[in-house]
């Protein structure tokens, strides 16, 4: 994979270290294990704020975590490429194997052009609340043959990190179902803008009851 932010000599230990210690200022804890597999999608949840971009940089930078995220080859354009790639950025590939489909169907492609690979998406696609997320990122894993790793940001009790792992399955309902469940007790920056991961879950509040369980580390 390119150089990023994450794995560049020198530079990404030094801010492996200002993250650390900015989190500790802000009075902020890692909780959970940070994902080490070949290929997956990272769930970036809840997604009420721009500060959901500089807690989640921060913990990606304190527990070593390689974030890359799909953007359109426009934002890949003069000296605005080399930065973009370094933050991370990987250009939907409209002009080689990948030209053609859908969103979902280009990133299953990025995919299996590379043996490592861990995608950040934000289901929710916005900070304003919405009637559900958007479920690409599913179809994404499935299509692809790669987990569901959840991250979460919970402002109210400053904690932040990683959660379960989910395969997805034949049931997505199912699936969602769980996702919506680990999140139940998790509060964004504004938990009112926090979109319900799916309609149907929230007709079924006793699946969506139990509260997640994190290793701290």
């Amino acid at each position: 994979m390119q150089t990023t932010i994450f794995n560049t000599p020198i530079i990404s230990q030094a801010l492996s270290l200002l993250a650390k210690l900015f989190l500790k200022s802000m009075g902020w804890e890692i909780q959970g294990k940070a994902p080490r597999l070949a290929r997956y999608i990272l769930v970036g949840a809840p997604h009420t704020s721009n500060w959901d971009f500089i807690y989640g940089m921060a913990i990606g930078l304190a527990t070593g975590v390689q974030c890359y995220w799909v953007g359109k080859h426009t934002l890949f354009w003069g000296p605005c490429n080399w930065v973009m790639r370094w933050m991370g950025g990987i250009p939907l590939d409209r002009k080689g194997r990948c030209r053609r489909g859908s969103l979902v169907e280009q990133t299953v492609c990025t995919f299996k052009l590379h043996r490592k690979l861990g995608l950040v998406i934000c289901p929710e696609g916005t900070r304003s609340r919405g009637e559900r997320w958007h479920t690409g990122f599913y179809h994404m894993a499935k299509n692809a043959g790669v987990p569901i790793v959840l991250a979460f940001l919970d402002f109210k009790n400053k904690a932040g990190g990683f959660g379960p792992i989910i395969e997805p399955g034949d049931d997505m309902e199912k699936d969602l179902s769980e996702i919506q469940a680990f999140y139940a007790d998790i509060h964004g920056k504004y938990p009112e803008d926090f979109s319900p991961v799916t309609q149907k879950c929230l007709q079924r509040k006793r699946d969506c009851s139990h509260k997640p369980y994190l290793h701290k580390t």
